[in-house]
């Protein structure tokens, strides 16, 4: 243990009126009131003894330098404590590989395992910059990061983080207003390969540059957002999906240039783990590429249609017989949709319920419920009528059309005010049955 005896001692506060009442001879002084007082007592040389400063109540700005003096040894003094190994005898924090003397000397485990409880990114940024031990924990303890603060000069913030930053496996830059240049992506593909999860929307003003950079660096890529990035060609995308094989989510929305039946086709035929896919928007998007997803995507759960006004009734009975797990179908605006999609959708349900049919001796609560639409969006598809709405509505029980739980969204077309889901039919067939009491 660590010899108390070298350790400053702080000012010890004693009651006055108990200091009197121990007779030890001393007197009260003319301008001594009664009551309680407390003070500091000093014992060394050059300080003002006990009956002098009986009637001070607030310490002098002397003695609050010398309590925060105190304060700040005792803190050191903690932090040594924190730090000595067990059975050291010189009052010194020892390590094997030398003796700590500032906070910069934390073992690089200690500090990934503060570094792992800290949600501000901002701050983690700030302590790269303390000293070359940190900067080096950091590269090997971060993996996530956000940028999303950065309102100002976040493509040199990108530029001097990528070389520290080297085991990220998130990174988020969304911007609002575009900040990135081609040059800050294509840092990050030369030092974060071991990246699976990127943002980049609304990022305007990249180029085909950033897709091919991504490519070579960054292959391992499962989550790409891309939104808003109108720059990009459907030639860069498709020689990104020929080397990032592993993607299961990408959001093209607003990628008019990027997102056409090439570049659709080419997904199809490499990306066979996708599992949602967002191309709002992307009006030059037609049933040759929605078909293509769909042979080829068969783990498909989520599609956004939204705005592709050329597909029709082919691209939905390709996805009805393609990709048996699609829970959420987005189709708004897509006016060439008529009740054989809905009626293709209905049917294909069926057949999967009797395909995926469970036994005597197997439980309801181990059906798979989950499979089948939980969300469809059909807003000013006017081309649509109440029956087809209504047996697609009947197939998919999760679909609803009650207040607080709409998951059918059928806004902009007046004719399917009379579609109901489930719980219509449920509220009318509770009253009726419950038991009536007896008299």
């Amino acid at each position: 243990r660590q010899d108390d005896s070298c350790l400053p001692s702080p000012p010890v506060y004693v009651d006055a009126a108990r200091e009197r009442g121990r007779g030890r001879g001393r007197g009260r002084g003319e301008g001594d009131e009664e009551g309680p007082r407390k003070f500091p007592r000093r014992t060394s040389e050059g300080n003002p003894s006990l009956s002098s400063r009986r009637s001070q109540v607030v310490p002098s700005a002397s003695e609050m330098v010398v309590e925060n003096k105190f304060k700040a040894e005792d803190l050191n003094l903690c932090f040594e404590k924190l730090m000595m190994p067990r059975g050291g005898s010189d009052g010194k924090a020892k390590m094997e590989c030398g003796v700590i003397t500032e906070w910069k000397d934390i073992p690089m485990e200690l500090l990934l395992r503060i570094l792992s409880l800290i949600d501000d990114h901002h701050m983690i940024i700030v302590a790269s910059g303390v000293c070359s031990g940190w900067r080096d924990a950091i590269s090997l303890g971060v993996t996530h990061l956000s940028l999303v603060w950065v309102k100002k000069n976040m493509n040199n913030l990108v530029l001097s983080l990528a070389p520290k930053f080297t085991k990220l496996q998130t990174l988020v830059m969304r911007q609002d207003k575009p900040q990135l240049e081609d040059n800050a992506v294509e840092a990050i593909s030369t030092y974060c390969h071991e990246l699976l999860d990127l943002d980049l929307s609304k990022s305007f003003k990249l180029t085909d540059r950033s897709l091919y950079a991504l490519a070579h660096g960054c292959p391992n890529l499962s989550k790409l957002n891309i939104s808003g990035c109108s720059a990009f060609s459907d030639e860069a995308l498709e020689y990104l999906t020929n080397l990032c094989r592993q993607l299961k989510i990408l959001n093209l929305c607003g990628c008019v240039k990027a997102a056409s039946d090439r570049a659709l086709l080419a997904i199809g035929r490499n990306c066979n783990q996708l599992q949602s896919l967002n191309l709002g928007w992307c009006d030059n998007v037609g049933d040759d590429g929605v078909m293509s997803l769909a042979f080829g995507c068969p783990d498909l759960r989520v599609l956004d249609l939204c705005g592709c006004h050329l597909i029709t009734d082919e691209s939905v009975i390709a996805l009805a017989n393609g990709c048996p797990h699609l829970t959420s179908l987005g189709l708004y605006y897509c006016q060439n949709i008529t009740d054989k999609a809905m009626y293709s959708l209905a049917q294909r349900r069926k057949k999967n319920r009797v395909k995926n049919r469970p036994s005597l001796w197997e439980s309801k609560k181990g059906q798979s419920d989950d499979e089948g639409l939980k969300s469809l969006n059909i807003s000013q598809c006017t081309a649509l009528t109440p029956p087809a709405v209504q047996a697609l509505c009947d197939s998919f029980p999760a679909l609803h059309t009650c207040p607080g739980r709409h998951s059918l969204i059928i806004s902009g077309c007046l004719s399917l005010t009379s579609v109901h889901c489930a719980c219509a039919f449920q509220a009318h067939r509770v009253p009726s049955s419950l038991p009536h009491l007896a008299h």
